[in-house]
């Protein structure tokens, strides 16, 4: 996909965001609308995956360990081809497949449930080094949250990761500033993040995460990345392109009514918009 592509289907991930916590009357859209363009670019630029063949050997491993953010996952999934668009608006339906965490045995195209904050990095990690014994040549990327990041099992996990040189292993920070309970510099500071990262041999890379140009060259650098894994640290707006919702903490686990939905839905048709016209 080229930029403009890239834009207007992160446009429209969005918007199944948006539809899927309305049906749902429940969910977390802040950071699934700050996490949509790499969420987008993952599954549409860069990974080695196939819909009709969800589980073959060699495609790339994506684990989402900010598993509260699964309203994403499942919007990039379904518009992949993984399940249909309709199971969206199912989201958090008893007895129905899209669960307000991702479940590995229950959805097509995901590779690990998750749910408990610093767990999914732990299981990236081993993927990663399961990789490299078995001489396997995919890839594995795992999306954390800034506030996931004061789990004390990132760092042990991130520690074991620059200590085997996982090379095949990249880690996104989605650092939009917020959490459930106000700024993550407030609650508890995981700043510099970047030095952090650093001081475990990570390959560090700082971008705007909702630049796609910056996302391209930073996933390319981490591909050339040899010896160490790579970390990007992708500085995010919370909320992107809703009005109501961009930098609010509010909005880190509340699904809008039927105004704030119809409010998010015209935001987000006048995002759609204005790409057209480029």
């Amino acid at each position: 996909m080229n930029k403009l592509e890239l834009q207007q289907c992160a446009n429209q991930l969005r918007k199944h965001i948006i539809a899927s916590l309305h049906a749902a009357k429940c969910g977390h859209p802040g950071g699934s609308l700050s996490a949509a363009d790499i969420i987008t670019y993952l599954y549409f630029e860069e990974m080695n995956i196939e819909p009709a063949n969800p589980k073959k050997p060699d495609r790339d491993r994506f684990v989402l360990s900010k598993g509260h953010v699964a309203p994403a996952l499942y919007g990039a999934l379904a518009m992949k081809g993984y399940f249909p668009e309709e199971e969206l608006l199912k989201l958090r339906k008893t007895g129905e497949m899209l669960q307000g965490h991702p479940d590995m045995k229950g959805t097509p195209g995901v590779d690990m449930s998750a749910g408990s904050l610093g767990q999914g990095i732990s299981v990236a990690v081993g993927m990663a080094l399961s990789a490299k014994l078995s001489s396997d040549n995919y890839r594995v990327y795992t999306l954390l949250g800034d506030g996931e990041i004061q789990e004390g099992q990132v760092w042990e996990a991130a520690m074991f990761a620059g200590h085997k040189k996982l090379d095949n292993l990249v880690i996104i920070v989605d650092n939009n500033d917020l959490q459930i309970d106000g700024s993550v510099a407030d609650v508890c500071s995981p700043y510099p993040i970047a030095d952090k990262f650093k001081a475990f041999n990570f390959h560090v890379i700082t971008i705007d995460g909702h630049d796609f140009d910056a996302i391209d060259a930073a996933f390319k650098e981490a591909k050339e990345t040899k010896g160490m894994p790579t970390a990007i640290i992708a500085k995010t707006i919370k909320g992107k392109d809703v009005s109501f919702m961009e930098n609010q903490a509010s909005w880190h686990g509340a699904a809008p009514n039927d105004e704030q939905y119809a409010t998010a839905m015209a935001d987000l048709e006048k995002v759609g918009e204005a790409l057209c016209q480029n």
